[in-house]
């Protein structure tokens, strides 16, 4: 199994960072309509669950500033930001090193039980699969954003 989740990160991750290249710096900037956020939010979002969930961020990590979780986490939106927000340049790079350091897992790892059960998850594993979920949604998230600034931008 471990193989499996190492090689699923490997791909969702490499298939985030296409996406993710594929959009401008001025595009990532647009809210659009009827969104509570933008494409450079979500890519740090999902960097920072990421961390959140498979390094137990940031209380058992120092990878990513602690600011992270004002910036990115749940419940945040740009609208609050106030200084301090990274580049899309520098996520990508982070979220790049955060993949070497996945594959750094020991594979034991994935077998352990967690201290309490997460929307009915026991395990590690379990928890790593709900990870790449997480990534896989928010990457279909991107693409309709991209798209639909993209097309309003043609009209306009």
């Amino acid at each position: 199994m471990d193989r499996l989740i190492f090689k699923q990160f490997e791909l969702t991750r490499g298939f985030f960072l296409k996406t993710i290249q594929e959009v401008s710096e001025t595009t990532a900037k647009v809210q659009p309509d009827g969104f509570n956020n933008t494409i450079h939010w979500q890519i740090g979002h999902v960097l920072t669950v990421a961390e959140q969930v498979m390094f137990g961020f940031p209380d058992n990590t120092t990878h990513l500033p602690t600011n992270y979780t004002d910036l990115f986490g749940k419940g945040t939106k740009p609208a609050d930001w106030k200084g301090g927000v990274p580049a899309i340049k520098d996520l990508s790079i982070q979220l790049t090193d955060q993949l070497d350091r996945l594959q750094q897992i020991p594979a034991e790892r994935f077998n352990k039980t967690l201290k309490e059960p997460f929307f009915g998850l026991e395990t590690f594993g379990e928890m790593a699969g709900f990870a790449l979920l997480h990534e896989a949604g928010h990457m279909g998230q991107i693409k309709a954003m991209n798209r639909i600034i993209e097309h309003t931008r043609v009209k306009s």
